[in-house]
């Protein structure tokens, strides 16, 4: 990834919130790309680079909600962490769900970081925006080994 550019993939069924986010993304001084899957499976097609995404960039940064259709968050994120090739992609959990069992088992699956997701949209904008500050200008991210 070179400075200040990154294939980010957010996973996350709920279009208002893909919405929100690609505006807080767009307003954001950070190049970057945001590709959107819709459930588990096309998560993991997408960072396979397999079916529709074979031609995928391998992204550098995963937000990924919990709540998803036919594989959810956990699933993703377990098989994700599992796959030497993919381990080191930061994933970070943004989700609506504030339970603490959630968070907990996030992080027992090696979740780099768990964000519950604000009900108030200037609130959910400025929490992507500060997301986006800290891990695409103050982190150091590994380039990916799939291409």
């Amino acid at each position: 990834m070179s400075e200040n550019e990154a294939d980010i993939l957010l996973v996350e069924d709920n279009p208002g919130d893909v919405r929100l986010t690609r505006g807080a993304f767009k307003d954001g001084k950070i190049a970057n790309t945001l590709h959107v899957t819709e459930d588990g499976v096309e998560a993991l097609d997408f960072c396979y680079q397999r079916n529709e995404f074979a031609d995928a960039r391998c992204p550098d940064l995963i937000l990924l909600d919990l709540n998803l259709p036919r594989k959810d968050g956990e699933e993703v994120l377990e098989e994700l962490k599992a796959d030497s090739d993919l381990r080191h992609i930061p994933v970070i959990v943004l989700t609506s769900s504030d339970s603490h069992e959630d968070m907990v088992k996030s992080y027992d699956l090696h979740a780099n970081a768990y964000l519950t997701k604000p009900v108030n949209p200037v609130k959910f904008i400025e929490t992507i925006q500060t997301l986006e500050r800290f891990w695409l200008s103050l982190v150091r991210l590994p380039e990916c080994d799939r291409q």
